[in-house]
């Protein structure tokens, strides 16, 4: 399947290395086991990994992204598999089934640069920015009967954008005014009128484009869930590796990690036994200069790494899910 939208794999070796647990990638013997590349986008971390793994082992990918869906389809490996799903459908495998799951955040390159998804203010075209075009409501539509209240909480919240009130009463004004925002180029160019000063470098509406693609494809939500998820169906030693973009992502899996890498006491119940640590957080990583310099989209870029330890309960019901 031919793409005139190349994407470039950020992290590509260094995430599977940490994945696997080898420093020594040409001398490592095939790994073993199942392991889920929660967000497959154009199959670079996936493609590398199957080259890395034993003829027994197996690859689940998902990706809620029909496009992707269709790119994983030119995979021909008895070891792979692809879901048409959000990454926080992972929790429907086995409890400690799963020896590794990658999640690289964010959007990909194909879907930034086709003016027909909508998610740059680069380029005019459907103000869409679903990550899965065949369900759920586009930006547009939503933002045809937000109130202007619900706007600005989501560019505040998910933006960290200071002129969030401003922007949210242009985009209710203009629509009561004109009709609704219906293309990127109509809200870039809003967003531009109403914000006055800006960081050097950016534009005016990287905030707001954020916050609404965040918005749109309960992002964070989903990120909380998967990240539940792998607590249950990684298993004893299983390897949690993470490629956020920005610090909205980072910060949800910073703290998950550190979270669930301590022991806690329950102050309402000073006898009780400790919650147990159910993960060891092994480090981050930063793209290198090299990296940096050969694609500008790698340079916010932070891999966190984490492995499940113990094999208490985590409250999964008993038996758990079929993979």
């Amino acid at each position: 399947m031919e793409n005139p939208w190349n994407h470039t794999t950020v992290l590509l070796n260094e995430a599977v290395d940490a994945l696997l647990g080898t420093d020594t990638p040409v001398d490592a013997a095939p790994a073993l086991g199942l392991y889920v590349d929660a967000t497959f986008g154009r199959g670079g971390h996936s493609r590398l990994l199957l080259s890395r793994l034993a003829p027994n082992a197996r690859l689940i990918a998902f990706d809620r992204d029909p496009e992707a869906v269709a790119q994983a389809q030119t995979i021909e490996d008895e070891r792979f598999s692809i879901r048409h799903a959000a990454f926080s459908h992972l929790s429907e495998l086995q409890d400690a089934s799963v020896a590794g799951v990658l999640m690289d955040l964010g959007i990909s390159s194909p879907q930034i640069d086709n003016p027909v998804r909508g998610f740059s203010f680069r380029f005019d075209g459907p103000l869409d920015m679903r990550m899965d075009t065949t369900r759920g409501e586009s930006v547009a539509q939503w933002l045809a009967t937000a109130q202007t209240n619900q706007i600005a909480e989501v560019i505040r919240e998910y933006g960290e954008e200071r002129f969030a009130g401003s922007i949210a009463k242009a985009i209710v004004a203009r629509r009561q005014e004109r009709g609704p925002i219906s293309t990127t180029s109509e809200l870039a160019q809003l967003v531009a009128d109403t914000v006055k000063t800006r960081e050097p470098g950016q534009n005016p509406a990287t905030r707001t484009f954020q916050a609404f693609r965040i918005f749109i494809n309960a992002e964070l939500e989903e990120l909380q869930q998967a990240l539940e998820a792998c607590l249950r169906v990684l298993q004893p030693g299983g390897r949690l590796v993470v490629i956020s973009f920005h610090s909205l992502e980072d910060r949800i899996v910073k703290q998950f990690i550190a979270k669930h890498s301590r022991e806690e006491y329950d102050r309402r119940a000073p006898f009780a036994a400790p919650r147990v640590m159910q993960l060891k957080a092994l480090g981050r990583v930063r793209p290198g200069a090299t990296e940096v310099r050969c694609n500008a989209r790698a340079r916010s870029a932070i891999m966190r790494v984490a492995q499940r330890i113990g094999a208490g309960h985590v409250g999964a019901a008993p038996g758990g899910r079929a993979a």
